[in-house]
C-alpha cells in the first residue's frame, strides 16, 4: 500500500510514510523499537545536523561569497559556465551537506551570470537545468554530499562506512558519473549564440558583499572543524552522525557560535524525517518478518549470475525498472536493497556492495523530475527554469551512464579495493 501511494503521489510522502509507521505499530506487525530503530542510531541525527549546517552556510553568506569569487576568476564562456557549475557543486558538496540548498545557492549566483550575459531564455533554461542536474552525480562523491540518501544506503546494508571509507568506495565511480554527465550536457545543450559575460556586474555583486563578516568567519571555522573530524573519523572513532549534529549544536552556542538561532530549526523538514524513517522501516521490518526473503524468492530468478559484471548489470536493470514506477530514490532503496541482498547472499557478496549497486543505479538516474528530488525541487520558472522536457532529453542517455559506471567502473574498482 505504502509503495503504491508513494508512486501515485496520493499525498505528500511524509504523510504516507507516517500512515505506514502507525499501521505497523497498531496492527502489531512489529514492535515500535524495530519500527523506529533508525532513531537509536546516528543516521537520522546526521540528517538533522546536515540541514542545520547547510542552512548556516547559506544564510551566513559564506557560500555566496565563494561562488562569486570562483565565477569572477575562472568563468569566461558558456562552456566555462557549465564546467564551473560542476566544479562549484563539488566544492560546495564539502561545505554544504545537502544538495538542495547547495543547488539553490549556486542557482542564485547563476541568475546574476545569466542577467549579466543577457542570455536568451533558451540558454538560461540550459544553465538552470545544469545546476540541478550536476547535483545528482556530484552528490554521490562524498558521504556528506547528500546527507539524506548516502547514509541511508549504508544503513540499509547493515554495515558501517566512514567519510573516507565512502570516498574510497564511491569516489571514483561518482567522479566518472559526474564527468560523463558533464560531457552529455555539453553535447545535448549547446548555446543558441555566443555568450559574453559582463564581469563588471559580477565584480559589483562580489564587492557588495563587503569584507568577510564575523558571522562568516565563525561559520568557516566550524566548517573546517567539521571537515577535519569527518575526514578523521577512522582515527578518533566518533561516528560522522554525532560529529555533524555536535558541530551544528556548537554553532548555536554564545561567543564561539551564534551562527544558528532558534529559527534555524525551521530548516529541518519534519516530513522528510518521517519519510526516511518509514523507508528504513521497510527494510528492517521486512527482514524481521521474512518479507525481504519472500520478495527475493518470488520476484527474482532462482539462480544468481556467477559473473560479477552480469550480476551488476542485472541489479542495475532491476533497480531502474522499480525506480521508473516508484519514483522515489529512498523508497526504491528501502524495497530493493533488502530483497537484492537476500538474493545475492548465496554468492557471499558483501551486503554493502549490493546496496551500493542499487544506490548507484537509482541515485544517479532519472527520466522525469519526480524520479529524483534534486530535479523535482528545481523544476519551474521560479527555480531552475526548466521543464520535464530537459529531464527526458538528458535522462534517456543517462541510462547508458548508469551501466557504464555500475558495470565497467564499480565492479573492477571494488575488486581492486577488496569490496568484491
Amino acid at each position: 500500500m505504502t509503495v503504491v501511494w508513494w508512486a501515485t503521489q496520493v499525498a505528500q510522502s511524509g504523510y504516507v510514510g507516517g500512515i505506514y509507521l502507525m499501521a505497523l505499530v497498531i496492527f502489531k506487525v512489529a514492535e515500535p523499537a524495530l519500527v523506529f530503530k533508525s532513531w537509536i542510531g546516528p543516521t537520522m541525527f546526521l540528517i538533522i545536523g546536515a540541514y542545520l549546517i547547510a542552512g548556516a552556510v547559506k544564510d551566513s553568506g559564506l557560500g555566496e561569497r565563494i561562488a562569486y569569487a570562483f565565477i569572477n576568476k575562472f568563468v569566461r564562456s558558456y562552456k566555462g559556465i557549465i564546467v564551473s557549475i560542476f566544479v562549484l557543486t563539488f566544492i560546495m558538496s564539502v561545505l554544504i551537506p545537502h544538495p538542495w540548498p547547495r543547488a539553490f545557492l549556486i542557482m542564485s549566483v547563476m541568475a546574476v551570470v545569466i542577467q549579466s550575459a543577457k542570455m536568451p531564455k533558451e540558454d538560461a533554461v540550459k544553465i538552470g537545468f545544469t545546476v540541478f542536474a550536476a547535483s545528482v552525480p556530484v552528490s554521490l562523491i562524498f558521504l556528506t554530499g547528500d546527507s539524506t540518501i548516502n547514509p541511508l544506503a549504508v544503513a540499509n546494508s547493515g554495515e558501517s562506512l566512514g567519510w573516507l571509507g565512502w570516498f574510497k568506495v564511491m569516489g571514483v565511480p561518482a567522479i566518472v558519473a559526474s564527468i560523463l554527465t558533464l560531457i552529455l550536457i555539453l553535447i545535448l545543450f549547446k548555446p543558441t549564440k555566443e555568450v559574453h559575460i559582463n564581469l563588471d556586474e559580477i565584480h559589483e555583486k562580489q564587492k557588495a558583499l563587503g569584507p568577510l563578516s564575523a558571522l562568516e568567519k565563525r561559520t568557516a571555522v566550524w566548517l573546517v572543524i567539521a571537515i577535519v573530524l569527518w575526514a578523521t573519523d577512522s582515527i578518533h572513532g566518533i561516528n560522522i552522525g554525532w560529529i555533524t549534529l555536535g558541530v551544528a549544536m556548537c554553532m548555536s552556542m554564545p561567543v564561539v557560535g551564534e551562527v544558528l538561532t532558534p529559527k534555524s530549526w525551521g530548516q529541518v523538514p519534519v516530513h522528510v524525517l518521517i519519510f526516511l524513517t518509514s523507508a528504513m522501516a521497510i527494510g528492517s521490518v521486512g527482514g524481521e518478518t521474512g518479507m525481504n526473503a519472500w520478495l527475493a524468492d518470488t520476484i527474482l530468478p532462482s539462480t544468481v549470475p556467477s559473473n560479477l559484471f552480469v550480476l551488476a548489470a542485472f541489479i542495475a536493470v532491476i533497480s531502474i525498472v522499480i525506480h521508473m514506477f516508484m519514483g522515489s530514490v529512498i523508497a526504491v532503496m528501502g524495497v530493493a536493497i533488502p530483497a537484492l541482498m537476500a538474493f545475492t547472499s548465496p554468492m557471499g557478496i558483501s551486503p554493502l556492495a549490493t546496496a551500493l549497486f542499487v544506490y548507484t543505479a537509482v541515485a544517479s538516474h532519472y527520466i522525469l523530475p519526480f524520479h529524483h528530488l534534486n530535479m523535482l525541487v528545481g523544476q519551474g520558472e521560479e527555480n531552475g527554469k526548466y521543464t520535464q522536457k530537459e529531464c527526458i532529453r538528458l535522462g534517456i542517455p543517462l541510462i547508458a551512464v548508469v551501466f557504464i559506471v555500475t558495470v565497467l567502473i564499480e565492479v573492477p574498482w571494488w575488486k581492486i579495493i577488496g569490496l568484491l
